[in-house]
């Protein structure tokens, strides 16, 4: 992860990248995670993929990649950057198959290189194998030092390659059962695919930490974190795949089974405030209008008087239009977003105050000039960023700022597939309100309080992963396990068949 943004011209402390080159202007969210596509059926398979990435593009931009496959023959690409550059039409000609997966992966420079890009591939003792995976396996340090010292070779630093080794090893009959052999042995977050050109298989871990969707399209069948995904390839929505349930997908038929010990699910809330995309389903409900219910619990909340309800855009803008919705105050465009911000920029010699933030956010001086402002935004991790924000608003003659977060105060590092700093580093974990409050320098400060957000959601609020706001933990954190790899259960074989054509 990177130190916090200061002067434009200084390097990153973790990484020696410029900080203007590496996201500086977005270290008050969470980095985004990952997110999978699949497909099974259809000749235009790498088409219809990388439109589906391109929808999830959000979830991550550091790299991207296809593998295809039919008759257990792969091929594949993989590349740095963003979903439209990485696939040239020459290069996504070379992908074929009817069956295959894709990946766009979060944005963790410690590690940005090519080998790290999913789907990962592998040819092994039974064929070849590709698996793309989102969320994060949190005992996978230790799988990999034992796989390591029984003489496994690693290619990269990613934690999905533990269960490429974990299913090379497996003695089970069937591909779904090295997967499921695979999988018992893991801990944390998964929703993943996993192809070996003949079958696929889509997996949600016990818990549901992360969403997945099964959707159709004509007799094929797909796969895929969000259902914005199937939205720009027309595809049907089924419905989302089960916390703990497993999907063998093959050329007639879907089959289900549920092989994990049941749990009670913890699904991330943090989806619901800043990952996923509006148009969106997750868990059951519309990320849209959660993120507007948000809103409308923060009016409640925290009124105040002010003039006009301004947003972080983008993904803050719902938030903001229910607060304004709720209190009445009319809402304003407040900054204006540059959407062609590369992944680098040249700058002056002499730097620009604040350069990484203005770059993509300029405030609108008619709108701002003299105003007192409810400044929404959906989450604060350090407050660099935000700090800055605001300083652009009071050059801009802002008579108040007023700032409200739709979520509650990030106390407590992630382990379940979202990208947040050592707990040291979350400015919430360090000060308290008042003290937050004055650094970003703003006349009030008020954040959503956990039961508003829970509240806002129409699912269970036990069934929500709240580790991140409370420092409870669903599992086990890295580091507190002990290795029992040969204590596995048998593999429950038992399915039923969903679909068939």
């Amino acid at each position: 992860m990177h130190s916090s943004n200061s002067a434009s011209g200084e390097a990153c402390k973790d990484c020696s990248i410029p900080l203007a080159h590496c996201h500086a202007g977005d270290d008050d969210h969470p980095r985004e995670e990952c997110g999978v596509f699949g497909i099974h059926g259809h000749q235009e398979a790498s088409k219809l993929i990388y439109l589906g990435l391109y929808a999830l593009q959000h979830r991550g931009q550091e790299g991207a990649g296809i593998v295809c496959g039919q008759d257990g023959v792969l091929t594949a690409h993989r590349g740095m950057g963003l979903v439209a550059d990485v696939f040239k039409p020459h290069k996504l000609k070379r992908v074929v198959g009817d069956c295959g997966i894709g990946h766009v992966r979060y944005s963790t420079f410690g590690s940005s290189n090519l080998r790290n890009v999913q789907p990962l591939v592998v040819d092994y003792a039974k064929g070849s194998m590709a698996v793309a995976h989102n969320g994060n396996l949190t005992n996978a340090a230790l799988l990999r030092e034992e796989l390591e010292a029984a003489g496994a070779i690693f290619q990269s630093t990613t934690d999905s390659e533990v269960l490429i080794h974990l299913i090379s090893r497996s003695k089970g009959k069937e591909f779904t059962d090295c997967v499921v052999d695979a999988l018992r042995q893991v801990v944390g977050s998964y929703s993943i695919v996993i192809h070996n050109g003949e079958t696929l298989v889509a997996a949600r871990d016990p818990h549901g930490f992360r969403p997945l969707w099964l959707g159709r399209l004509d007799d094929a069948y797909v796969v895929a974190s969000e259902t914005c995904a199937f939205d720009i390839i027309d595809a049907e929505w089924i419905r989302e795949i089960k916390p703990g349930e497993v999907l063998t997908i093959t050329r007639h038929r879907v089959q289900s089974s549920e092989p994990f010990e049941s749990v009670t699910p913890k699904q991330c809330l943090f989806e619901f405030v800043y990952v996923a995309r509006p148009d969106s389903y997750i868990f059951g409900e519309s990320v849209d209008i959660v993120r507007k219910k948000l809103g409308r619990e923060l009016a409640r909340q925290a009124p105040v008087d002010a003039d006009v309800v301004m947003a972080v855009p983008d993904s803050s803008n719902p938030a903001a239009l229910g607060y304004s919705h709720e209190s009445g105050l009319p809402f304003d465009m407040g900054f204006i977003r540059n959407h062609y911000v590369g992944r680098t920029f040249i700058e002056p010699d002499q730097g620009i105050r604040d350069f990484g933030v203005k770059i993509k956010l300029n405030p609108s001086r008619p709108a701002v000039e003299g105003k007192r402002i409810v400044l929404v935004d959906d989450s604060v991790v350090r407050g660099t960023t935000a700090r800055k924000i605001i300083k652009s608003l009071r050059r801009c003659g802002a008579k108040e700022i007023h700032f409200r977060v739709a979520s509650p105060r990030i106390t407590n590092s992630c382990y379940y597939g979202i990208d947040t700093p050592n707990k040291e580093k979350l400015i919430a974990h360090k000060l308290s309100v008042e003290e937050i409050r004055s650094f970003l320098n703003v006349d009030s400060l008020e954040y959503l309080e956990l039961d508003a957000l829970l509240k806002s959601t129409n699912g269970d609020p036990s069934h929500f992963c709240t580790a991140c706001f409370t420092g409870e933990y669903p599992t086990p954190e890295p580091g507190d396990y002990e290795l029992h790899t040969n204590n596995l259960r048998h593999v429950d074989h038992s399915t039923a068949v969903l679909y068939e054509r």
